[in-house]
Formats: C-alpha cells, sequence, structure tokens
C-alpha cells in the first residue's frame, strides 16, 4: 500500500474547522452571513457561556428545503457557485459550503429550516454524525443552534478563554455584522439578558448611532468621495474624540466587514498632525467597486480581502478624510483658547478653589480623603497633596538652580537648560507619566483620593459598554471611578480621582471602558485591568500638546519628574524628552 492515502471526510472537517472556527465569535460570524444571504428582515441572536454552551441563529429568510438539508451540512456543498468564473464576481457573503461542516464537526448542530413553499424539517449533526432528516413543524425561516462547541474536541475546548472573554469576541463580530447591513433588523441576547434590539432602518448614522450611543452618533462627520467606479462613504470621529484602540474602525466592502493594515494607514494619515502619537481615530467606512475589483477569496475567516488597485483605494480616502477636516474647520476647534487669568474675570466668577472652573461646570465641594497617599512630590507640601499640580500655584524657587530654569515652546514642549546641555520635554508624554505613577501609588496604598460630584455627570453608553461598566464595577471604583445606573442606556458618574482635575468624566469613562474592552479581550487578570484603567485616567487628564501653561506650571511639571520612576519614557513608551549635549551643541556649530 503506498504512503499516500487520501483523509477521511472526517478530517478533512477536522482541519477546516482550525480554519473556519477559532472561538464562538467565529460560529456567529459564519452563521449570520448565511443567515443574510437568505435575504431575511430580521435575525436573532442568543448566546449562553459566551457562546460555548449555545449560539442561536434565528433568521426569516427563504428557508431550506428538507432535501436539501443532508447537503447543507457536506463539506464543500453550496448554492452560491456554478463554475470557477464565479470566484471574480461573488455577490454572497458565504460562497465556500465550508462552515456548516466544519461546525457540525466540532460540537452539536441543529438546524430547523422551512421555505416559504414547502414545509419544515430538522437535521441534527452531532461532532460529524449526520442523522436523519425528521419533519418539523417550525417557523418560516431557519434556526440553527450550536451546542457545547468543541465538546468532543477537548484538546480545543482548553484554548478557549473564559466565557466573558469569549462574549466580548462574540459581540464584536455580532456588531461589525449588525453595522455593515442597517437594513435588516437584528437583536442579541446573552445569558438572559437582552444587550440589543436594532430596528432595520436606512441610515447608516441611526445604526451606527444604536449600537455606540447618541452621543458619538450626534457629533460624526459625515465624509463621501468617488473616483469613476470606486466610491467610499462613511463618517469619521472629530479629533478630539480620539480612542485608545482600534476597536472603533471598521471598513466594509459589498456588505462584508474587513481590515486592511493600507486604508487605516490612510485614515491615520489624514489625521496627522490632529492626533497625539498613539491614539486612534473613529471611523466608519464603506466601499463601492465592481465585484470584479476585489478578491474576497483569500483566507477561509474571510476578513481580509485583496483589492486590484490598493494605491488607487489608499489616495480616495486620503483625500476623502482630508477634505472633510478641511470643510469642518478643524484647526480653529483644536487649538484651544489662551489661557485667562483669574484677576482679569468678572467678581461673580473669581476663583474659589483650586482654580477657575470652565463655564458650565460647578466647583466641587472639599474631596474626601480615602486614607491618605504619601507625595510621590518632594516639591509639593503636605497640605497641597490632594490638588494636582497643574491646578495649583506652586511658586518658582527664589533661586533657581541651573537645571530648573525651562520655557515652554510651541505650546507642546518645555526647552530646560541643564548644565550638560539642552533637554527638550513633551509635556503631554511626561505629564502622562506623573500622573500615571500618583495613581498607581493611590491605589497600591488603597489611599487613592477621590472627589465627589457635586452635579453627578450624565453619560449615555452604547450597550457593551453598560456590560463593561456592570463587569468591572469593582475595578473602576478601587480606580476612584464611581458609575451608578440610571435607567435605559444612561449612568451617572458620581465620583473621580482628585488628580483627573477638571477633565469631563464622559471623556474619562469612555477612554476607560475602551481599554477595558481591550484588556479583557485579550484575556488579562484583574492587576492588567486596574492598570488599563489608571493609563487611560493618566491619559484625559494630562495636559496635551497646544495647552498654554504658566510659568509656574512649567516649573513644577520640570520638578516633578525628579520623583517619578522611569521618567525617560510615557506609559506608552513614548520618549518624554530627547537631550542634546553641549558637545553636540558645540559641534553643531563648529566649535569644536
Amino acid at each position: 500500500m503506498g504512503r499516500i492515502q487520501k483523509l477521511p471526510v472526517s478530517v478533512v472537517n477536522r482541519i477546516a474547522a482550525g480554519e473556519v472556527v477559532e472561538r464562538p465569535a467565529s460560529v456567529v460570524k459564519e452563521l449570520l452571513e448565511n443567515a443574510l444571504d437568505a435575504g431575511p428582515t430580521r435575525i436573532d441572536v442568543t448566546l449562553e457561556q459566551g457562546g460555548i454552551a449555545l449560539v442561536r441563529i434565528v433568521d426569516d429568510g427563504g428557508g431550506i428545503e428538507a432535501e436539501d438539508l443532508p447537503l447543507a451540512v457536506a463539506p464543500h456543498a453550496t448554492s452560491k457557485l456554478r463554475v470557477a468564473e464565479d470566484l471574480e464576481r461573488i455577490g454572497t457573503l458565504g460562497f465556500r459550503g465550508e462552515a456548516l461542516a466544519s461546525i457540525g464537526e466540532v460540537s452539536r448542530l441543529v438546524i430547523r429550516s422551512r421555505p416559504r413553499s414547502g414545509t419544515g424539517a430538522t437535521l441534527v449533526v452531532d461532532g460529524g454524525r449526520i442523522g436523519d432528516v425528521a419533519p418539523d413543524g417550525c417557523a418560516l425561516g431557519t434556526t440553527i443552534e450550536v451546542q457545547q462547541l468543541f465538546g468532543n474536541v477537548p484538546a480545543r475546548r482548553a484554548f478557549l478563554r473564559a466565557p466573558q472573554t469569549e462574549w466580548t469576541h462574540a459581540c464584536e463580530a455580532f456588531v461589525r455584522t449588525a453595522l455593515a447591513h442597517p437594513g435588516v433588523a437584528f437583536s442579541l441576547a446573552h445569558n438572559g439578558r437582552h444587550v440589543h434590539d436594532l430596528p432595520a432602518t436606512e441610515s447608516w448614522r441611526t445604526r451606527i448611532t444604536d449600537l455606540y450611543g447618541g452621543q458619538l452618533g450626534a457629533r460624526l462627520l459625515e465624509v463621501e468621495a468617488e473616483d469613476e467606479e470606486i466610491s467610499v462613504s462613511g463618517f469619521v470621529g472629530h479629533p478630539e474624540d480620539d480612542v485608545a484602540s482600534t476597536r472603533w474602525q471598521h471598513l466594509f466592502v459589498a456588505g462584508r466587514p474587513f481590515r486592511d493594515r493600507s486604508i487605516l494607514h490612510a485614515a491615520q494619515e489624514a489625521y496627522r498632525g490632529l492626533l497625539l502619537s498613539g491614539r486612534q481615530p473613529v471611523v466608519f467606512l464603506r466601499f463601492t467597486m465592481p465585484p470584479e475589483m476585489v478578491d474576497v477569496n483569500v483566507h477561509p475567516a474571510k476578513m481580509e480581502v485583496r483589492f486590484r488597485e490598493p494605491a488607487r483605494i489608499y489616495r480616495l480616502v486620503l483625500s476623502a478624510l482630508r477634505s472633510r477636516f478641511l470643510t469642518a474647520d478643524m484647526t480653529s476647534r483644536l487649538r484651544p483658547p489662551s489661557p485667562v487669568a483669574a484677576a482679569d474675570l468678572p467678581a461673580d466668577m473669581q476663583p474659589a478653589s483650586p482654580g477657575w472652573l470652565p463655564s458650565g461646570t460647578f466647583p466641587a465641594p472639599p474631596p474626601p480623603v480615602i486614607g491618605r497617599m504619601p507625595s510621590l512630590f518632594t516639591a509639593a507640601s503636605p497640605a497641597a497633596d490632594t490638588v494636582p499640580a497643574w491646578e495649583r500655584p506652586t511658586p518658582a524657587p527664589a533661586t533657581p538652580h541651573m537645571d530648573e530654569l525651562a520655557v515652554q515652546m510651541h505650546d507642546r514642549y518645555i526647552v530646560v537648560e541643564s548644565t550638560d546641555g539642552i533637554e527638550v520635554i513633551d509635556q503631554h508624554a511626561l505629564h502622562e507619566r506623573v500622573l500615571y505613577e500618583r495613581l498607581k501609588a493611590g491605589v497600591a496604598a488603597e489611599g487613592l483620593e477621590v472627589q465627589t460630584l457635586l452635579v453627578p455627570e450624565k453619560i449615555d453608553l452604547a450597550p457593551q459598554e453598560l456590560e463593561l461598566v456592570g463587569e468591572h464595577a469593582d475595578t473602576l471604583r478601587r480606580a476612584g471611578m464611581r458609575i451608578e445606573a440610571f435607567g435605559g442606556s444612561t449612568v451617572i458618574v458620581t465620583s473621580k480621582p482628585v488628580l483627573a482635575g477638571s477633565v469631563p468624566a464622559a471623556a474619562i469613562v469612555r477612554e476607560v471602558l475602551d481599554r477595558l474592552a481591550a484588556t479583557s479581550a485579550a484575556g488579562g487578570d484583574e492587576a492588567m485591568l486596574v492598570d488599563e484603567v489608571l493609563h487611560g485616567l493618566a491619559c484625559r487628564a494630562a495636559i496635551k500638546a497646544g495647552d498654554r501653561l504658566s510659568q509656574e506650571e512649567v516649573d513644577a511639571l520640570v520638578r516633578d519628574r525628579r520623583a517619578v520612576r522611569e521618567s525617560h519614557h510615557c506609559p506608552h513608551g513614548r520618549p518624554t524628552s530627547l537631550t542634546l549635549s553641549r558637545q553636540e551643541l558645540d559641534r553643531q556649530f563648529r566649535r569644536t
């Protein structure tokens, strides 16, 4: 007998399952695509234990004939392709005929379906074993249940993360699909709790608002551009609405969500000069082009596509976003107004402490001290520990040392003269490191100082953000954020860390939740989650490039870095300063 043999069908399916079915989110994605290809008006998704125990998807589409059910779970059997040339003009989401066969190999798969002109039937596939087709008085459309994913493959089951982590990924798969098809109504439930109920709509902004909340939806900027047969349209966020991760960046072509580094780089390039390094813009873009100009048959998971003219699409995205920013006059909004001296304010706006507050805010009462945090900064007196250096006037030393002479340049850098040369400091990066270290020390000592808000701030959150607030309430509380349910999708923030200063709670909460979502999805432990919250707090509360500082604030920032560990890098790893030695300066001026 020869050494080369044809693999059994079950082995072929098991190999295919390794490519197609990575986790419950993969099942959700594949089944949603099949449901959408059936032309439904509504799709309902139910998950249990993050999809590990159950994934149920119900659609009211065209259904499957009883005699076709065995073929539907056979490998490489499909109704969407007939000849090889069809691969060049694919107009459906599914087409390989691998999904149901692969899923049935690693779970218990139950299909109930009734076409519009026929009777209902049921088929069960248990670990690759296909049962008999049985009559079923089910409703019009198709219901597919996937029970105990990888239950018959213990090695694969062991690689699944905690149910909450798998739920995060499955919810993201649902959101991407629902974003791509606003004309279809969707619902999502998890462990008996209702999460999403999205009505069908002709407005993409409405679908985005339903998923991400009205505060973001109302602020999005519409973009649109075309280059002959290729067009791009969608919405992007204001630069000040930047986020920490790429989770808020969505690309679609022919109703298919996909990832593309080149296009995302074009979007990032369009924001160049408007965002801090490491920050990400909010992007929702849809592309329209002839089917032959995009190849969706690149990877079994179908999250990657290949364009015939990628450089052309790159230029189109870059032009669309930059043109929109010029129309919106971004630059006038990004540069903050020059600070107003307290002496120039009317009597009724004179500050109480520690500094004047912008219009529309209320001075908070003296913050209750929860324990005590030992000061990290020798320049601060014990009585001033509860107030950040940048919110309290710190008198410059009467006789400054050589290395304390500093001046702000271009409202973003601080140039310091030292005995060895000159040092250029990034004010945001250094302040972020200072705040992060103070926050971390406060949490470690269980003495982080918290201020109770006189007027709690209301925030409208997306359903998945509400999930995060409930799941990580203790983590947020340890970091000084107290968030309570207010009704519907609204929460109220009743306290925040003193070190957050006058930064609006809404900005802090969204930053923190974005980081929590990414860390939770990666399976981070409690310590990592707390650390991400502190990173988010420090990032939002730190002074920004473009903020004008008084000389006292400049001096305080330069002094405070001495007490900070690893002050040469911000929490993201960016350098906080660059040094030019006297020898280098002499060489540049040809003095040596």
